[in-house]
């Protein structure tokens, strides 16, 4: 299929030029002709004329069915857009005085958002004499990035913003495929064990 140009072609009678290279349904350059001439030869094929490089000299004109044609490529552009996956950054925010119960959980939630193959930006939040000590909440980000080093790399290296200090991790290439294919397990799993009930 030909490419056309970004703007809505002209079709049939709405194009100008008074010659035009024709190009037939099949692909065959039938050469220079009147429009007038190439209209015909769309009409008796019950298709349409469409002209697809009109800056041309003169304008290439091809008999196409163009609905069809328009049709095939907005469902090449849903496919596409279908296939694109999308990276989102989920955000963490630590105290420097975490709790260890508080650290395990806000750690799954990593995990978790890692697995779904997002980006996330750990924030350690400073209050007051807090930030005296950044060093506090450094030794929390070095801690968190060493207990997921097997699925994640960090993207962007820890650094303080005013009150906050911020790094960003991303899941290595493997992350969100391993979790796909455990859930696909589970899910084998849950249903071979209702069978058995």
């Amino acid at each position: 299929m030909f490419a056309i140009a970004a703007q809505e072609p002209r079709l049939n009678e709405s194009i100008t030029a008074r010659e035009v290279r024709l190009i037939g349904y099949d692909g065959e350059q039938m050469g220079i002709c009147a429009v007038e001439e190439a209209q015909h030869v769309a009409d008796n094929a019950g298709l349409d004329l469409v002209e697809i490089a009109p800056n041309a000299n003169p304008p290439v004109c091809r008999v196409m069915d163009y609905g069809k044609f328009k049709y095939e490529q907005a469902i090449k552009a849903k496919q596409a857009r279908k296939n694109q996956s999308k990276i989102e950054t989920k955000e963490m925010k630590f105290r420097p005085k975490i709790d260890v119960g508080d650290y395990t959980t806000k750690k799954k939630h990593v995990i978790r958002f890692l697995e779904a193959g997002n980006k996330v930006k750990i924030t350690i939040m400073f209050r007051g004499r807090e930030m005296a000590h950044p060093e506090q909440g450094l030794s929390i980000l070095e801690r968190l990035a060493d207990d997921l080093k097997d699925i994640a790399a960090i993207e962007s290296q820890p650094k303080m913003e005013g009150r906050n200090m911020h790094m960003v991790i991303s899941p290595l290439p493997g992350t969100a495929k391993n979790k796909k294919a455990a859930a696909g397990k589970r899910n084998r799993k849950n249903v071979e064990e209702k069978e058995g009930e």
